[in-house]
């Protein structure tokens, strides 16, 4: 075989690599945003489809537009639709610093271990995948009723004099969403952790510096990446959850993965909630992009 030929081969070996995953995102990404996009300008109506059409073809390349804009001006002038959008931002922001504060100091901990050990404990960490995530769910229901262990345990010790409220309040849907996405937290840290030298940790603490002065000056820059890429991990799911504040939540907890269920499935109005998915994702693709320009700033300076 000569030189031209295996360039070509090569060549049409790594466009096909490259070209799997952008083919994977067009049909599974853009076509689909596409349709909701599409639905999002149309108008409610009982039938099938229960959306009336955005386009009218007149003949050839005339069409008349049927659209408008009125599913998303009702959004930003409903304060129920807003206050959903300003919900979910808070508890998948506090979700996420909780996720840290808690996910830090586990992935420090396995980082500084060595041997089975650290295996061991890896392997803690991802257990919970290898059970369904509802079912982990509805464990906390049992966990958190009135009649609940906690509770229970809570009457038992003498703590308490009556059972207190915790299922379907914003403290269970604040300690479901940050169990059940702590992971999510804890790898992105840990693979950080792990790379980082630990001779410059030896350098700084041989210069004088103290056990905290080396953490805030040496280890938590290093191991910032690992900080955003699971803030991201854990915020983006978070901020469009369903499961966790319907089962723990209940009607007090108010998220735009409930809003958006009920105008599709309860409503039937598909216009309306293709628009609040649109607005839902430009919220989720926002810290993306600034995540990947982060990226790309780290890149360039060094």
């Amino acid at each position: 075989m000569n030189r031209n030929a295996r360039f070509t081969r090569n060549g049409a070996g790594r466009r096909l690599v490259v070209g799997v995953p952008y083919l994977w995102m067009v049909v599974f990404f853009l076509l689909p945003f596409l349709i909701l996009l599409r639905i999002s300008f149309s108008e409610s109506r009982i039938g099938l489809p229960p959306y009336t059409e955005v386009f009218e073809w007149l003949g050839g390349l005339s069409f008349r537009v049927l659209g408008s804009f009125s599913n998303y001006q009702f959004l930003f002038t409903d304060d129920l639709y807003l206050s959903a959008y300003a919900n979910s931002v808070k508890i998948a922001a506090i979700s996420t610093a909780l996720c840290l504060l808690i996910g830090y100091p586990m992935a420090l901990g396995i980082s500084r271990v060595r041997g089975q050990a650290r295996t061991l404990l890896l392997m803690l960490v991802i257990l919970p995948f290898w059970t369904s995530f509802l079912i982990r769910v509805y464990a906390w229901i049992g966990l958190l009723k009135s009649e609940g262990l906690i509770n229970g345990l809570l009457l038992w010790a003498g703590i308490i004099d009556s059972p207190l409220a915790l299922l379907y309040s914003p403290f269970a849907v604040y300690l479901g969403i940050t169990y059940s996405y702590l992971p999510f937290m804890i790898l992105p840290l840990y693979a950080s952790l792990e790379r980082m030298d630990g001779s410059l940790l030896e350098a700084a603490a041989d210069l004088g510096a103290r056990p905290m002065a080396v953490f805030l000056n040496v280890t938590l820059p290093l191991s910032w990446p690992g900080v955003i890429a699971g803030s991201m991990l854990v915020f983006i799911p978070a901020i469009g959850e369903f499961v966790v504040p319907e089962l723990l939540g209940g009607t007090s907890t108010l998220m735009i993965g409930k809003v958006l269920w009920s105008e599709f499935f309860l409503n039937r109005d598909w216009p309306l909630a293709s628009a609040v998915a649109i607005i839902m994702l430009i919220i989720l693709v926002l810290p993306l992009v600034w995540w990947q320009r982060h990226q790309q700033q780290s890149e360039g300076d060094k």
